[in-house]
This record gives C-alpha cells, sequence and structure tokens, in this order.
C-alpha cells in the first residue's frame, strides 16, 4: 500500500511538471545599420499568420548580424516574420502604395508572389532540442 501512494505522489509530481521546452535563435543578416531595432513576430498556426503573434519581441539592430532569441517554446510548428525598424517608430513604413520602405523577412527566407508569403511557404518546426533558422533582410 506504501509504494501504491509513493508511485501515485510521483506521477502526480511528474504531471504537474511542465514539459521541457524549447529555444528558437534567429540568426539574421543583412542589416544596414546600427539605427533602431528588429521587430520580430512569432506565429503558430496560419489562421494567426501576419496576424496576432503567438510571441514578438524586439532586439538592437547591429549592423552586418544580428541574432534574436525566443525560449521556452513548446515544440511545435511555426512562422515568423521581422523587420528592421530603422527609424525606431514601431511601425512598418510602406510607400504611397504599400510596398515596405524598411527591410524586411520571413521564416525560410519565403517570399509571395504579391505580398507576404503564404504560412506554409514560411512554416518551419521546432524540435523539443531547439533550433536555429537563418534569414536575410531584403
Amino acid at each position: 500500500m506504501r509504494s501504491t501512494s509513493f508511485a501515485a505522489a510521483f506521477l502526480t509530481i511528474l504531471a504537474l511538471t511542465p514539459a521541457v521546452a524549447a529555444d528558437l535563435k534567429i540568426a539574421l543578416t543583412g542589416v544596414s545599420s546600427a539605427d533602431g531595432q528588429i521587430m520580430v513576430a512569432l506565429y503558430n498556426s496560419a489562421d494567426s499568420f501576419l496576424g496576432k503573434p503567438f510571441r514578438a519581441t524586439a532586439a538592437p539592430a547591429v549592423a552586418g548580424a544580428t541574432q534574436i532569441e525566443f525560449k521556452d517554446l513548446p515544440a511545435g510548428d511555426y512562422a515568423f516574420s521581422l523587420y528592421h525598424d530603422a527609424n525606431a517608430n514601431g511601425k512598418m513604413d510602406r510607400n504611397l502604395i504599400g510596398m515596405p520602405t524598411e527591410d524586411y523577412a520571413f521564416s525560410n527566407n519565403a517570399m509571395g508572389k504579391r505580398g507576404a508569403p503564404e504560412y506554409e511557404a514560411a512554416r518551419f518546426a521546432l524540435p523539443a532540442s531547439g533550433a536555429t533558422a537563418s534569414v536575410s533582410l531584403r
């Protein structure tokens, strides 16, 4: 009886322990200047892609290359979009016809035909061991 109680308590504690979380590192190249910040939005579904991010962050721009990290993510499928907010106004600047005037990128270096790519083109699998995604600003 005592060993049964111990086993039940152990299983309860194990069930309450959070699952191991993965870290995502984004290695970004092509940063034209150290002005402003790199703004990153991470999405975990096609329904939320380019709408409401699962997580978002900003990192100081570093001319040439910058690394951004998301910690403690559940393993699974994700996509991200990012841009260099060079003038630090907190938004992606566009010209009169709506084309971005600040450098940007999507995971997998995905590109859309007329606008942003589809989620499936930008989607990647994040394993429980974590991963590094490399992208270049354009």
